[in-house]
């Protein structure tokens, strides 16, 4: 993601990052230490979040509004894994839903027509 957002970040396009433990419990430090890590290992340069829930009743409100917009393929709004990504553009609008398994290389070929 941090290719994404040295490409794109003149053209108003932001990586937002938020942090979640409920997948594996892949997430299990405190904020600063989850934030050490990102920057240490993956040179992480977009903003990242406080530590959320996607799912379940405890599930913040954006990502509520994210998951009832973009469905994934299927139906299912619920996340399955961890890094499940979302694009919405400058109004708002969520436009697309990306599987974990999606590559930054993939997701910028839509960001174009994003930006203008």
């Amino acid at each position: 993601m941090r290719t994404l957002q040295e490409q794109f970040q003149d053209s108003g396009f932001t990586v937002l990052a938020f942090p979640c433990n409920q997948f594996g419990a892949q997430e299990p430090g405190s904020e600063e230490e989850i934030w050490e890590f990102a920057t240490s290992n993956f040179d992480v340069n977009f903003p990242m979040f406080a530590k959320i829930e996607v799912n379940g009743d405890g599930a913040c409100d954006l990502y509520k509004m994210l998951k009832s917009a973009q469905p994934d393929e299927e139906g299912n709004e619920d996340i399955p894994w961890n890094f499940t990504k979302f694009v919405v553009s400058g109004d708002g609008s969520v436009v697309a839903r990306f599987g974990p398994q999606t590559t930054p290389e993939e997701i910028a070929e839509l960001v174009p027509s994003l930006t203008g």
